[in-house]
């Protein structure tokens, strides 16, 4: 067994916690990168607004394919309304 397989095997469990914490807590998670974005973008003056709207919505994308990722359907997150 290679290195690499070694290290996924030991990471295994990890990443599941981590999936099962940000299920847990994905509405919490959202909220404050939400918090960060405003704060950040009322730190720029708004000079970045589009940036910091798009980092801050890929950063919830991400976060809803690692708390749904064993949802049917596969790892997209359902639509949010």
């Amino acid at each position: 067994m290679g290195l690499l397989d070694n290290l996924k095997a030991k990471l295994a469990p990890a990443k599941d916690k981590v999936g099962d914490l940000a299920q847990q807590h994905e509405g919490r998670i959202g909220q404050g990168l939400d918090k960060m974005a405003k704060a950040v973008d009322s730190k720029t003056k708004g000079k970045y607004h589009g940036q910091i709207s798009s980092g801050a919505d890929k950063a919830k994308g991400a976060l809803g394919k690692i708390a749904h990722k064993d949802t049917t359907g596969g790892p997209t997150p359902p639509a949010a309304t």
